[in-house]
């Protein structure tokens, strides 16, 4: 059975705490993208959901992310283009340059139709999320300041102790906690079972922007030590999103201790040419420091009985791949579709979100890969940089072309192969 995204027929009862849809009862645990995006789809297919979030709030700012493709379809069935577009960076385009800032290459977002290394639809984390929290949040439950501390399910559905005190039954959880998720931990097993580490250290924050940047990323790489510094747009023209790179296999980072985050940063862009030294003088006074590891969450399943997985925590593809919030925003659509279409029956609903997903999923995560490989450090015993010109890339293109349109049976969205062409442009373009 197929997807179908209409709007299905459901009752309204009234109670205490006001109107209510009735419908199976669903525990999201997570408020970031997946999460929210989940809720809109499950809300129209009749649920009544909660969302929890262990932080006191949304989180705002956040790296820049981008839809493309199939992503950018699920955003209009959603009804949301007009209001994620407000909300975009609207950068103009990226310029690779110099030590001495001088210009190498520039891509525009106006490239392969707006779905080319900058997308036009780029948006920051924490703008998406509230687009997606403003569209649900009359008609989903959200819980701000709490956490799943425990669940325990049977047959007929899933008892969840918080972390607060509060119990309560559901019929389905759903984690949406990102990659270090402590649902998937709880449920599947440690973190380390799960999380594949691609050799490099992401860190983004927010700064003042001095730098003259207008509409136009900024990004310089030194080849030799494997490092980048990147400064991009945001909407807020008074500032700036800065973002390091550095290659590191052996780094163990925690990533709740920002202050010794900050002190590993310092020591590991210490010499780095270009803005560096500028744009670090701004580190102990920003908002939104956030440093970890670039890693792939790869399982052999993303369900265990009336439990499943979504996002990151399920198939983090990585920021290498450019493509996380565009499996988030599918992933959502096809896992509501699916469960609906099964009748709620968790068995068949997350088998079949699964079959549709996973090699869509493994196509993005093979992206991410390459492009983590295209940064490593040159050096004697260091794999070959992949060779993008290659023919063996076109195959891969082929290959990934053919994962992706099998998307085209479940959710019907459209020009899922010239999601597969952009995905290989973009690697392309991070080289």
């Amino acid at each position: 059975m197929s997807v179908d995204d209409s709007k299905q027929e459901h009752t309204i009862r009234t109670g205490g705490q006001g109107t209510r849809v009735s419908g199976p009862r669903v525990l999201v645990a997570g408020a970031s993208i997946a999460g929210p995006a989940l809720a809109h789809w499950l809300r129209r297919r009749g649920a009544e959901v909660t969302v929890v979030e262990r932080a006191p709030e949304l989180r705002p700012g956040g790296q820049a992310v981008d839809a493309r493709g199939v992503a950018k379809e699920v955003i209009a069935r959603m009804g949301l283009d007009a209001a994620v577009r407000a909300a975009c960076t609207d950068t103009a385009g990226a310029h690779t340059v110099d030590a001495d800032g001088q210009v190498l290459e520039t891509f525009r977002a106006d490239d392969d139709g707006g779905d080319g290394f900058i997308a036009d639809i780029e948006i920051l984390r924490g703008d998406l999320a509230q687009v997606l929290y403003d569209d649900t949040r009359d008609g989903v439950e959200y819980v701000f300041g709490d956490r799943i501390a425990g669940l325990a399910q049977d047959a007929d559905g899933v008892d969840v102790v918080f972390a607060g005190g509060n119990r309560r039954r559901f019929d389905l959880v759903v984690g949406a906690d990102g990659l270090h998720s402590e649902l998937r931990a709880m449920v599947f097993g440690p973190h380390e079972r799960f999380l594949r580490h691609l050799g490099h250290v992401l860190a983004f924050f927010s700064v003042p922007n001095k730098f003259g940047l207008d509409r136009w990323l900024l990004e310089y790489q030194d080849q030799e030590s494997g490092r980048s510094a990147l400064l991009r747009p945001i909407q807020d023209a008074t500032r700036a999103m800065a973002m390091f790179y550095f290659a590191s296999a052996d780094v163990d980072v925690d990533y709740r201790d920002v202050a010794a985050q900050k002190v590993l940063l310092r020591e590991r862009m210490a010499g780095l040419g270009w803005l560096t030294p500028d744009i670090l003088a701004h580190l102990d006074d920003t908002p939104d420091f956030y440093l970890d590891q670039v890693a792939q969450v790869v399982m052999d399943r993303w369900s265990s009985g009336r439990v499943g997985l979504l996002g990151d925590a399920a198939f983090s593809s990585s920021p290498m791949s450019g493509q996380g919030t565009g499996l988030a925003l599918v992933g959502a659509y096809l896992l509501a579709g699916e469960l609906a279409s099964a009748g709620w029956d968790p068995d068949a609903g997350f088998a079949r979100y699964e079959a549709r997903m996973r090699s869509f999923v493994e196509a993005n995560q093979e992206i991410g890969r390459l492009n983590a490989r295209s940064r490593d450090v040159p050096g004697p015993d260091a794999e070959p940089r992949p060779d993008f010109a290659g023919e063996w890339f076109a195959e891969l293109a082929r290959d990934q072309r053919h994962r992706a349109a099998r998307l085209r049976g479940g959710a019907g969205l459209r020009s899922p192969g010239r999601l597969a062409d952009h995905l290989v442009g973009q690697a392309v373009g991070v080289t």
